[in-house]
Order: C-alpha cells, then structure tokens, then sequence
C-alpha cells in the first residue's frame, strides 16, 4: 500500500475524517447510555422525594413547574405534591436552584402540609469540592444548623446568624449556607403560593356548585 504524503490536504484530510469517527462514536455511547442516565436520574430523585419527606410509602400526584421572581429574577422550581398510602395529602418535595459561591446549588426540600421543613437533600452542586457533601449534612436534624423541623414563615425567612438570623452557618462558607437557606426559602414561597392558588380554585368551585344547586332547587337555570 502506497504511504500517504505528509502534505496539508492529507493532513487536513487524516483530521477530517479523525473528528468524524470520533464524533460519531460519541453520539453512539452517547445514544447507548442516555436511558440508562435518565432512569437513573428518575429513580434517584424518586428516592429523593420519599426521604425529603420521610416516607417509605408515597404517591406522588403532581409534578408542577412554577416560576417565580424574586429581586427581578426568574426562578423556577418542579413541585412534586405527594399522599401517604391512605390517600392524604403530606406535602411536597420542591426542587429549587440557585446560584452559589462556585455556580449553581439545586435543592430538594420536602414541607408538611402546614409549612414545616421535613427534610432535604442537595441534588446538584458546583461549590468548592467538599462544601456541597458537608452542606448535606450541615443542616440536617443532627447538624450544626438544622432546620429540620423549622415552621416556614415567608415574611421570616431563614438566615444565618451573621445576617441576624438564628441558623449557625458552614464554618468559613458563609456564602454556601446563604445561597442554601436561599433556595430553602423561595422554594417555600414557590410552595405556599401554591397551595394558596389551590385553596383560592377550590373554594371558587365549592362557591359555584352551592351556587348552582341553589338555583336547581329553585327552579332556576
């Protein structure tokens, strides 16, 4: 077999065709691991949400995108609203994103039905490496800042001590805890508002249909 000269063409042409077999070897392991991935994903966030809120046994019956604004930012959160295995609401697990010291820190964080933390776990986070694990574990019931438990109040959110709050901030991350306990408190507002919107639809149609069988039993269309 005659050896290909070493000149530009070929070399361009060696190069071209280099980047198209790896391109295309790419998309294949690509193609290959992708369903794999994504139920990955799925049952790591499924586990998420029954330890967020602390239950083995759930049904989750919505999962709803809400977007909020907050300082002139948009913000999205997935609400996913779950019952126990006798059909009772328990709360929700919302997943809330917000920009760290190092990038972005996404949250998991479950609430009662009446606002109180139940737990949380970090899904994702581009902090220094070591400060997303310890804030998994910073404020969880047996950390150093635990909000396990805490009643939410949005017009009292939380707060490290060093901005006059009463939460114990990550030892020399103080930015971490505030862009966590961020992402706690607006995933709580993104919750409650919710829950609020719910409220206002139901007692709306519970209004209409007394409405409606008011005027059946007078004779009324």
């Amino acid at each position: 077999m005659k050896k290909l000269q070493s000149t530009l063409p070929n070399m361009v042409i060696v190069l071209v065709v280099v980047a198209i077999a790896s391109g295309a070897l790419l998309a294949w392991v690509n193609n290959i691991t992708k369903g794999p991935v994504a139920l990955q994903a799925e049952l790591a966030l499924a586990n998420g949400i029954k330890s967020v809120l602390c239950q083995e046994e759930l049904t989750v019956t919505a999962n709803d995108t809400v977007v909020e604004t907050f300082s002139g930012k948009e913000f999205t959160f997935i609400v996913h609203k779950a019952n126990n295995k006798a059909g009772q609401f328990i709360g929700a697990a919302i997943e809330s994103t917000v920009g760290g010291f190092g990038g972005d820190v996404k949250v998991l964080v479950g609430f009662d039905a009446e606002g109180t933390v139940l737990g949380y776990t970090i899904l994702q986070s581009a902090e220094t490496p070591g400060l997303g694990a310890k804030a998994d574990k910073w404020f969880q019931k047996d950390g150093k800042g635990s909000i396990i438990g805490r009643k939410m109040d949005s017009a009292n959110p939380l707060k490290v001590k060093n901005d006059d709050g009463d939460v114990d901030a990550i030892t020399a991350s103080t930015i971490t805890s505030r862009a966590f306990l961020k992402a706690v408190n607006q995933a709580y507002v993104a919750y409650e508002k919710q829950n609020s919107n719910a409220q206002v639809d139901g007692q709306s149609g519970a209004t209409k249909q007394a409405t409606d069988g008011k005027a059946n039993s007078n004779g009324n269309k």
